[in-house]
């Protein structure tokens, strides 16, 4: 239940380029790498309030698997179930587009991701199209954590 001093419910719908200012200043706000966003926006998705982008996430697809990068939320919209709601969604696209896995890496929500079935794995364990990306080559420094969730698969049933 968003803060009642905040105006407005938030709508969660796919970016489009004209959010890539808005993204990137929230981003730039909460701390977190702009390498790679424009070229990943397709996969993003937006929190809004009015005219406001109060929250964000990224799906960076990467071949089999993805790169879930940028979760961000203002902080007057923190604690109201907004970032599980942004994450909830990029999951929920991933396995959509059939993706295998999902990667993230973070220097400060460890704790926060497992309740998604992300699990702590080395950075060994990740596969070369998620390493390739700018977020794991640069932007993210090397003492990040790295996580994986495997997707669930829509597989056709079997028959015989």
């Amino acid at each position: 239940m968003p803060n009642p001093s905040i105006d407005g419910t938030p709508h969660i719908r796919a970016a489009d380029p004209a959010d890539l200012a808005a993204i990137e200043g929230l981003l730039t706000v909460s701390g977190l790498p702009l390498d790679g966003v424009r070229d990943a926006l397709d996969g993003f998705v937006v929190a809004q309030s009015g005219d406001d982008i109060v929250g964000v996430a990224g799906l960076e697809v990467c071949r089999d698997n993805a790169l879930l990068r940028s979760v961000a939320v203002l902080p007057e919209w923190r604690s109201h179930g907004l970032g599980r709601a942004l994450v909830t969604r990029v999951i929920s696209d991933a396995e959509a587009r059939g993706i295998s896995a999902l990667y993230l890496l973070t220097t400060t929500a460890e704790r926060y991701f497992p309740s998604f079935g992300f699990q702590q794995v080395s950075r060994d364990d990740v596969p070369g199209d998620v390493r390739e990306t700018a977020e794991f080559q640069s932007a993210c420094p090397a003492s990040a954590t790295v996580m994986c969730r495997v997707c669930a698969t829509t597989a056709a049933p079997v028959t015989a």
